[in-house]
């Protein structure tokens, strides 16, 4: 199918708006940044989510790396992906699974993560989070990043809703590796700087 892959800019928000609620995703991308309880979350979700889209866009107003968009030739967005500096979702790095992890000490700069994936459902297994995940490196090279982190889920019965980091299978054909291999939440990294040097 034919995609538009490109970062993500504030141009976009429009379109990304229609996909979050072509699939009924309030979030808008926000949960690594919010502040507040699960319970409080889930209040915004249902009570507040123009919180969120507002939220969002500001976040595509930000300077630096925000995602990638897969957009039809007609503009529509079918997919998105967050690809952030890791100093800014300090919640994912704070979650059980990952905090303390020998794998994040050291100097963090330039470090990208994926904060997650959506792809309308109209589209699945079609190539679309694969053509995202190839123009986050993409971008990570562009923007003189170090390395990537990703955090799938690993399961064979996981569901889309599950899958809301994305699939582990297309991160490890883009060249990404397992640098914790805790299933089924196993952290995966690319060097973009040994990559392109090689």
């Amino acid at each position: 199918m034919q995609l538009v892959v490109e970062p993500a800019e504030p141009r976009h928000a429009e379109a990304l708006n229609g996909l979050f609620a072509r699939t009924g995703t309030a979030c808008h991308c926000q949960y690594w940044h919010f502040e507040g309880d699960k319970n409080a979350w889930l209040d915004r979700l249902f009570n507040a989510p123009e919180l969120n889209r507002a939220a969002f866009a500001t976040d595509l107003a930000h300077t630096g790396p925000k995602g990638i968009v897969a957009s039809a030739p007609d503009g529509e967005a079918l997919g998105w992906l967050k690809l952030t500096p890791a100093e800014r979702v300090p919640k994912l790095y704070a979650q059980r699974l990952y905090k303390g992890l020998a794998i994040f000490n050291g100097d963090r700069d330039r470090v990208l993560a994926v904060g997650c994936m959506l792809v309308d459902e109209s589209v699945r297994r079609r190539g679309v989070a694969r053509a995202l995940v190839r123009g986050a490196v993409a971008l990570a090279q562009s923007c003189g990043a170090r390395s990537i982190e990703a955090f799938p889920r690993r399961h064979e019965q996981a569901g889309p809703v599950e899958l809301w980091t994305g699939p582990p299978s297309v991160f490890l054909e883009a060249g990404f590796q397992i640098v914790n291999d805790f299933a089924p939440y196993p952290v995966l990294r690319y060097e973009v700087q040994r990559s392109a040097g090689q």
